[in-house]
């Protein structure tokens, strides 16, 4: 599913023009970002949660050239499938 169909699928359910639809869910998706930028975890009960995982920096090696790199230290948002979905995902329920 993409954005788009996403917002669509919000404007379908809600009885709401398009432009509606797609202001709730930027605002969604918005509010999202910003709190994982900020550091914060994120829960979505029955469907998963979201947080940042810190990585630390490392020598690692381009395959190509097989040169020695310094990869620097990175945070990289990271998804837990919340248990209600997998078991849907399964059918299981």
């Amino acid at each position: 599913m993409t954005k788009s169909q996403l917002i669509e699928a919000v404007a379908r359910a809600e009885g709401i023009t398009l432009r509606m639809a797609e202001l709730a869910v930027n605002v969604t998706f918005e509010a999202m970002e910003e709190a994982l930028i900020k550091g914060d975890r994120l829960e979505v009960r029955g469907f998963g949660s979201f947080k940042v995982k810190e990585y630390q920096g490392y020598k690692g090696r381009n395959p190509k050239t097989g040169e020695v790199i310094e990869v620097k230290p990175k945070r990289l948002p990271f998804f837990k499938v919340g248990k209600d979905l997998k078991m849907r995902v399964n059918g299981e329920k």
